[in-house]
């Protein structure tokens, strides 16, 4: 899964980021509501693992957002709050589960199984185009339904696009999720992208001048 974490608490934010990332699972981490926020509108996300008390926007605000937005995101709450009309609250805005802290790092990773079990079937299987689909498991993009052949360069530049479905992906967020931060230039990407290009029989991967690329969100 590819997890937002937004927990202003520097420790807890590291010792999660960390274990998630061990157990096999994508994370992007803030402090910072606002940042949350931010970090929202230019990526998408398979689940949020959210406080409540956090700098500048709480939690449950950001789910509300979300909600005015039709952004709809499962979200666990961990927080130290008890009050009943917060708890109330959270699961009215739709959370899926809620911790309350102190707890024990597997147990977040037994809530988050357990949503990935009860999820839908497609969670993790996104159409990208009329006939193109991705597995996000197995790392797979389907036409037809029967599994295509490509690259581990272009897989990755298909995965990261998928991911982030109906954002645009801007060239820094190319080289620091598909090419880990290495210092490329832009003819580079755009190379590897058109290469991907011409193995495709629809054109769904787009070209925003100057910016990145983007696959639009398909129309039902």
């Amino acid at each position: 899964m590819k997890i937002l974490l937004l927990e202003d608490d520097i420790l807890l934010n590291e010792a999660i980021t960390k274990y998630l990332k061990a157990v096999g699972h994508s994370i992007v981490s803030v402090r910072d509501g606002n940042v949350c926020l931010e970090v929202l509108e230019k990526e998408a996300f398979d689940l949020l693992v959210m406080d409540i008390n956090v700098p500048n926007i709480d939690g449950l605000t950001i789910l509300e957002t979300l909600h005015r937005q039709k952004k709809m995101i499962p979200a666990i709450f961990i927080s130290a709050l008890i009050d009943i009309e917060d708890i109330s609250r959270a699961f009215e805005l739709g959370c899926f589960d809620y911790l309350k802290k102190p707890f024990h790092l597997k147990e977040l990773y037994i809530r988050i199984e357990k949503l990935a079990k009860s999820a839908p079937k497609n969670m993790y299987h996104k159409r990208l185009s009329k006939f193109y689909s991705f597995n996000c498991e197995n790392m797979t993009l389907y036409f037809h339904e029967e599994p295509q052949v490509l690259s581990k360069r272009q897989l990755q530049i298909i995965e990261f696009l998928a991911h982030n479905l109906g954002f645009v992906c801007s060239y820094d967020m190319f080289r620091e999720y598909v090419w880990n931060d290495t210092d490329i230039d832009e003819a580079t990407i755009r190379t590897e992208v058109n290469r991907l290009k011409n193995h495709l029989k629809e054109d769904f991967v787009v070209n925003v001048r100057g910016v990145g690329y983007i696959i639009k969100t398909p129309s039902s």
